[in-house]
Parts: structure tokens; C-alpha cells; sequence
């Protein structure tokens, strides 16, 4: 099986996914809540600004401090990475391969077929890539469903490759 995901076609850059870095990836998604939990939208670049705001006048007034949990919270992460289900949104790899402004449609090419989903949907689509801390090495290297969770029983399975047309 290859691990690599190609996205190309009707696109400025031809890029290559490899899924089994996304584990250390900030932008993963913790698939075991994922679709129970309630979310809100919100903009990413703002909320970070807000954050680093607020450290940085922390620091200033009281200096650089480091909470005592630390350690525990960081084995408490190495714990879920080794047994969690992670996925990833899809929509960020696209914008970073720049479609052609003609380009409607994103094709999932399989081992068992062909698969394609309106340009628009980019924004409403992920890609799982662990099962409890252990890469998609049967059937993946990345299973593609929606984020309303519509497919996330029967998912597009034997990715090998991502055509924009």
C-alpha cells in the first residue's frame, strides 16, 4: 500500500499528502468526539491573535511562568496520540494546491473506483487517518467522509489518489 496521496489536475501545484505525519499535525481531529460534539466556527488567525494578545500581556506584567502540569499534560497527549482515531479537514491541502478557477470537481481515485464530490463540498469533507493510534494500513492510507459524520460508517476507502477537474 502507498502512503503518499497525490492532488493533482486542475491545479497550480501538484502536491503529495502523507498521511502518517499528520499525527503530530495541530489541526488533527480527535474523530472519537468529533461528531458527538457540539462545534463552533470560528476564524482560526483571530482566535490566535486574541491568545498570543493575552500571553503576551501576561508575560509582560507578571514574567514567563511555566504551569506545574506541564509534564502531565504533555504524557496525557503521548497517551491519546497511541490509542486516539484521528482525522483531518480536507479543505486546507486544496486552497494550498490552488484549483484552476474553472476547476469544479474533486475526483477520489480508489482501488475500487472513482468517487467525486462538487468543488464547493471541499469545505464539508475530512479525511480519518488513524484507527485507535495505528495508521490506515488495510484499507488507507486515508478514509474520506463528511464532517456531518453522513459517512462515517461507510467511508471512501483505498485513497490513492485526489484529481481536481
Amino acid at each position: 500500500m502507498e502512503t503518499i496521496v497525490p492532488i493533482k489536475g486542475n491545479v497550480k501545484h501538484t502536491i503529495t499528502l502523507d498521511p502518517t505525519v499528520w499525527i503530530f499535525d495541530d489541526r488533527r481531529l480527535d474523530l472519537e468526539t468529533y461528531f458527538t460534539a457540539a462545534r463552533e466556527e470560528f476564524d482560526e488567525m483571530e482566535d490566535y491573535k486574541e491568545r498570543m494578545g493575552k500571553h503576551w500581556s501576561r508575560e509582560i506584567m507578571e514574567g514567563a511562568t511555566y504551569p506545574p502540569t506541564i509534564k502531565t499534560e504533555k504524557k496525557y497527549e503521548k497517551q491519546k496520540m497511541l490509542t486516539g482515531t484521528f482525522g483531518i479537514l480536507f479543505e486546507p491541502f486544496l486552497k494550498n494546491a490552488v484549483p484552476a478557477e474553472d476547476a469544479s470537481e474533486i475526483i477520489f481515485e480508489t482501488a475500487d473506483g472513482e468517487f467525486s464530490f462538487p468543488i464547493e463540498d471541499s469545505a464539508n469533507l475530512l479525511f480519518q487517518f488513524s484507527l485507535k493510534g495505528k495508521p490506515l494500513k488495510e484499507d488507507g492510507p486515508i478514509h474520506v467522509m463528511m464532517k456531518d459524520g453522513s459517512m462515517r460508517n461507510d467511508p471512501i476507502r483505498n485513497v490513492t489518489g485526489i484529481r481536481i477537474s
